[in-house]
């Protein structure tokens, strides 16, 4: 049964024209009236539907009943990364959305190759967030995760949203020596500890950026001795602190 995102309040027996882009998903799958739909608002459960009408532009589906299912994973983990280069940004915004990360903050560094201006980096903002929205329809996740405006470092290490609370673990992926296993820091941690999880780009953060983030609370940890890519590195923990 297909999964569409739909941004408008649903409620059960209503009659709702969906959005745009609901509808031309639903065009897209060539659906028919009389076909059911699984709809979910992003804000948790999702709602059985069968369309009710097909226009030329708009889709008119009946609302059934709602089904209070999660998937969300039970350690709930903030990413904040420097933006990789080209589309792997696109890619890694996917995949995070996929492995369960409830936020992304893209960021710019001192060794970001990517550089937007204030208007292409609101439209990159938007454009992650779709992708984000797609990537829950495909993996059956009901709440998606928010893709927040691009900053630099600095700015988002002094703002609110990366003031963990005092139970949750903040760590910078590091390169210097003395870094701690990422595994034996979350075996260390309980199963449900939420995670503030910040990551460089190609090249990594600067010497002077990885002491900032410790100044500002960051434990530096490590994957291993291999040198992983910009957008590889930051899945592979995700993964390894919500699969395992």
């Amino acid at each position: 049964m297909p999964r569409i995102y739909c941004s408008l309040p649903l409620s059960e027996g209503a009659l709702v024209v969906l959005d745009a882009a609901a509808s031309r998903h639903v065009q897209v799958l060539r659906a028919q009236p009389g076909d059911a739909l699984t709809l979910f608002t992003g804000a948790g459960g999702q709602w059985q539907a069968t369309i009710e009408r097909m226009g030329r532009s708009e889709v008119t589906v009946r609302i059934g009943g709602f089904e209070p299912l999660e998937r969300e994973a039970a350690r709930p983990v903030h990413l904040a990364c420097g933006m990789p280069a080209n589309e792997r940004m696109d890619w890694l915004v996917e995949k995070a959305t996929e492995l369960g990360a409830v936020r992304v903050q893209p960021l710019h560094t001192a060794h970001s190759v990517l550089r937007l201006s204030a208007e292409r980096a609101a439209k990159k903002q938007q454009h992650w967030q779709q992708v984000a929205v797609a990537a829950c329809e495909q993996c059956g996740r009901n709440r998606v995760p928010t893709i927040e405006p691009v900053r630099t470092l600095s700015a988002w290490l002094g703002s609110a949203e990366a003031q963990a609370p005092a139970a949750a673990l903040r760590c910078v992926l590091s390169l210097a020596e003395g870094a701690r296993p990422w595994g034996e820091l979350l075996r260390s941690a309980t199963a449900t500890q939420p995670v503030w999880l910040l990551s460089g780009p190609e090249g990594g953060l600067s010497a002077e950026e990885d002491a900032q983030a410790r100044a500002y609370g960051f434990v530096p940890v490590t994957l291993g001795p291999r040198v992983l890519r910009a957008e590889t590195a930051p899945l592979a923990a995700l993964a390894l602190a919500t699969l395992g």
